[in-house]
């Protein structure tokens, strides 16, 4: 277990012993945090062979969640309480709340339930610790209804008056849609003056329509290899444009949605690849029916599927990603940065996803099977 000193409790300052992450390498030694802020962070520098559990390493953060803990986002109303929760409870200590294709009410039902929950973390009026929900990501409706996945028809042409709308309720982090089905009125443009990360997916966008879209300013790829052409070596599509040009790009490391051997490809091609989970309902809760917007789907096997038996989501928890991408012969240090450092550093975020003195006091704090012994949350234990 980590050692955990509490002796100045009173005054607000914590600390835990053992091997850091601090981003770029490891230190054996100390945190200490007041309140919501790390104060210090010290140690003698080591290599990740000799450094010595527990290990202190950054709060995961997670850019595509749908649910869990039995809710979904698409709910409104409390659910959103839930779901941070329950994912804070697996070492994630910031999100992005994912909607659905859907029509345009229950969208904003959705966005005024993650609005209210915003409201309420600020205003520390919630009860339990949990992960901070940071904006949201829409998943469609503005994506190709011939590749739909596990999304409802309900797909639409993006227009600014509509994203303006549901910006003004939530901010907007990032977008997935089919640049293929873009009109030119301006949407796209919108979407990056506001600094919204504009990704593609549930595409069938082709190797020039990437292209295109690339130049005009999509720079992000939603749950690569899933519902985009797969790759054929005279008809690469976006996924190949996507393994040959992207910096950043998201995927799903349950070893279900992607084989490992795919997953390798992409961890070499490219660079900034990022874990995310695309949580359902079904995270961290046991086998049977739980909704995915208007739809049920039923988690069994380690895996959540339609009625049909196409993959929805997944009941992937990041601290679980994480253990994934060391299974597949990955650092501790570099899997670390794909659930934590990257994620942040798409989207910005200077505040998180290190351990370095004056950032967020988010750490995740692993045994030596890599298992979570405790997770800090803005400086505050996660009940677990």
């Amino acid at each position: 277990m980590a050692t955990m000193d509490t002796s100045n409790a009173t005054q607000g300052t914590q600390h835990l012993s053992g091997a850091i992450f601090s981003g770029e390498g490891w230190l054996q030694g100390e945190l200490s945090w007041h309140q919501d802020k790390l104060i210090s962070v010290s140690g003698q520098p080591v290599a990740e062979r000799d450094a010595q559990p527990p290990y202190l390493v950054p709060g995961f953060i997670d850019l595509h969640v749908h649910g869990g803990g039995g809710r979904d986002v698409m709910e409104g109303g409390t659910a959103m309480d839930t779901i941070a929760a329950s994912h804070a409870q697996h070492g994630t200590t910031s999100l992005l709340a994912t909607t659905m294709t859907a029509s345009h009410q229950d969208i904003v039902t959705a966005l005024e339930g993650v609005a209210a929950f915003r409201e309420r973390q600020s205003a520390g009026a919630n009860d339990s610790v949990a992960a901070a929900v940071i904006g949201a990501h829409l998943e469609g409706p503005y994506i190709n209804p011939g590749k739909l996945g596990a999304q409802p028809d309900a797909t639409r042409i993006a227009t600014v008056e509509e994203l303006a709308l549901y910006h003004q309720r939530v901010p907007l982090k990032v977008i997935t849609l089919a640049p293929e089905c873009l009109a030119e009125n301006g949407a796209l443009e919108w979407l990056l003056e506001q600094q919204v990360r504009v990704q593609a997916g549930h595409t069938l966008a082709t190797y020039e329509q990437a292209s295109e879209a690339w130049d005009a300013g999509v720079r992000g790829f939603t749950h690569l290899f899933n519902a985009m052409p797969p790759f054929n070596h005279r008809e690469p599509g976006l996924l190949g444009f996507a393994l040959a040009h992207a910096e950043y790009a998201e995927i799903i490391p349950d070893l279900v949605h992607v084989h490992e051997g795919a997953l390798n490809t992409a961890l070499r091609a490219i660079p900034s690849l990022y874990a995310i989970t695309d949580g359902t309902a079904a995270c961290a809760m046991p086998d049977g029916e739980y909704r995915l917007g208007t739809q049920q789907v039923f988690k069994h096997g380690g895996c959540v599927r339609l009625r049909n038996g196409s993959l929805a989501g997944s009941c992937l928890t990041l601290d679980q990603a994480l253990r994934n991408l060391v299974t597949l012969g990955r650092s501790l240090g570099d899997a670390c940065q794909r659930v934590a450092t990257l994620p942040a550093r798409y989207l910005g975020l200077r505040d998180r996803g290190q351990l370095a003195t004056g950032l967020r006091a988010d750490i995740a704090v692993l045994n030596h099977q890599l298992q979570l012994d405790k997770v800090i949350c803005a400086g505050r234990e996660v009940q677990r």
